[in-house]
């Protein structure tokens, strides 16, 4: 198969060192490769190759020209290829296992493709798992993927409307499970109304969290799935009644956070006829004992490996100031290794929102890791958030140039001012509108560009500072929702 690459002469470089011999490079007369006309292409081909024919011509991600009647007329295909020069060789391995695009840049019609083969391939391992056991419809355990459990904090003190809306969002966010939590003072009428609510908002398996006996009951009465957590104190009462509903229930050591203790539990629960059991050796925050829970897991895992554990990453990521995706796919990494079956999470504070997305793509990771017996990387699929895979080009230092300075002066426009602000969609990480309110009329859109361009349209803004200010927030506040950050206009980001 013949292929060309086409591009700019600044770019010649970079593009000759990228492709290598994997394709042909035609160079046209042109400073800047995103510049590229149908035009330019048709007579440079037909001036400098006319005799050779190319099965594949691609012309930069970045040119915004219709080359169909160019392709028409070579007889050839032209696709788009990356928007940078130096992803080349990586778009060129994918001649002849995927079918390129006119309107979508390789790099990212790659990404997409990338992505959906890697979670494809999670579907059919899940799907060819046995699993340890069922909770309604979902597998635990048993090299079937990491559930995440997504607890509702405190959810006996929520409003039916908030609880609702909590839920649904967790749903989104694509939790497996959802755990209820009972505050301090909750009482059995509380658990069942909650309960109630939750089978009417999702099919998803629903437990309760409480240590005492009479919630425990109404849960079980009220149909929950799953009980969060008995010991001890509790499985004489609750015990009996879990093994007649034939639900899961999630066993912890006693006091003493020892496997004794744990394991002691988990045979009374056995005398009463208890079949699904899971247990939890609790995970200790950093600076309590992480590393000796951890060495408690894997010692757990060894002894009784076909019961299915639970791993509370909320305990860790709670109690640490540290970008949630980073330590959440750590502690997955780490649970895929114990043998852990279910991530909890509460996704409680500010800090830690986006976790329950943030574990169901580290535990699809870490089972694609697994099944290629590999290291947790080059999937399809990935957490990089902040941090980039490949460095692009710096510029170089020009030999003449203009320091940069701040302008001492500033005139009001004439046309008004423009307040900014965000609001972003709770169901939907990354995503909201951008409010742009004048005394005139108020712009919302989901882009910095868009907005920009309506309030000039609509002439709104009239002076070139005031359009340069309002660029730099508008794609202060763009960025702000693309990272489920708050935006304030005129802070620093």
């Amino acid at each position: 198969m013949n292929v060309l690459v086409t591009t700019g002469k600044l770019a010649e470089d970079t593009v000759r060192k990228a492709v290598n011999a994997k394709a042909d490079i035609i160079v046209l007369d042109i400073d800047i490769a995103a510049f590229i006309t149908p035009r330019r292409l048709l007579e440079t081909l037909k001036k400098q190759c006319p005799q050779k024919h190319y099965d594949i011509i691609f012309v930069p991600g970045l040119v915004s020209g219709d080359f169909s009647r160019v392709a028409k007329e070579l007889g050839s295909q032209i696709f788009l290829g990356p928007k940078h020069a130096y992803d080349l060789e990586y778009v060129l391995e994918f001649i002849g296992k995927t079918e390129f695009s006119t309107r979508i840049p390789a790099c990212e019609l790659l990404a997409d493709f990338r992505k959906k083969l890697a979670l494809e391939k999670v579907q059919e391992i899940e799907s060819d798992t046995e699993p340890l056991m069922y909770i309604k419809d979902l597998k635990i355990g048993g090299g079937s993927r990491m559930k995440i459990l997504a607890e509702i904090v405190d959810a006996t003190s929520m409003e039916n409307s908030i609880l609702e809306k909590k839920i649904l969002t967790f749903v989104h966010h694509g939790a497996d499970m959802i755990d209820l939590g009972a505050s301090l003072d909750a009482s059995p009428d509380d658990v069942e109304r909650i309960i109630r609510i939750a089978r009417n908002v999702t099919t998803l398996p629903i437990s309760i969290d409480t240590l005492e006996p009479d919630l425990l009951i109404r849960a079980i009465e009220t149909g929950v799935d799953m009980l969060l957590s008995l010991n001890n104190n509790n499985l004489d009462e609750v015990g009996p009644l879990a093994a007649s509903a034939d639900i899961a229930v999630v066993l912890i050591p006693d006091s003493c956070k020892e496997i004794d203790s744990l394991v002691q539990n988990i045979n009374k629960a056995r005398t009463f006829g208890i079949q699904k059991i899971i247990a939890d050796p609790v995970l200790e925050p950093i600076g309590h004992g992480i590393a000796t829970s951890i060495v408690r897991y894997h010692k757990f895992h060894e002894l009784l490996p076909t019961i299915p554990i639970f791993f509370g990453a909320g305990n860790v990521t709670e109690l640490i100031d540290v970008d949630s995706h980073g330590v959440n796919a750590t502690l997955c990494g780490i649970a895929a290794d114990l043998g852990a079956s279910i991530l909890f999470t509460p996704e409680y504070s500010t800090k830690t929102k986006g976790s329950i997305k943030e574990l169901k793509i580290a535990s699809q990771m870490m089972m694609l890791a697994a099944h290629r017996q590999s290291s947790p990387k080059d999937l399809g699929i990935d957490l990089l958030i902040l941090k980039e895979k490949r460095k692009r080009p710096n510029s170089s230092m020009p030999s003449v140039f203009t320091e940069a300075r701040e302008s001492k002066m500033w005139i009001s426009d004439p046309a008004g001012s423009i307040k900014i602000g965000i609001i972003p969609d709770d169901l939907k990480d990354g995503e909201g509108l951008i409010v742009a309110e004048h005394d005139n009329s108020t712009i919302i859109g989901s882009n910095a560009r868009d907005v920009l361009d309506t309030l000039i349209d609509m002439k709104l803004v009239s002076s070139l500072e005031h359009v340069g200010y309002l660029g730099r927030e508008l794609k202060k506040a763009e960025i702000a929702l693309n990272l489920n950050r708050s935006y304030a206009q005129d802070d620093k980001f």
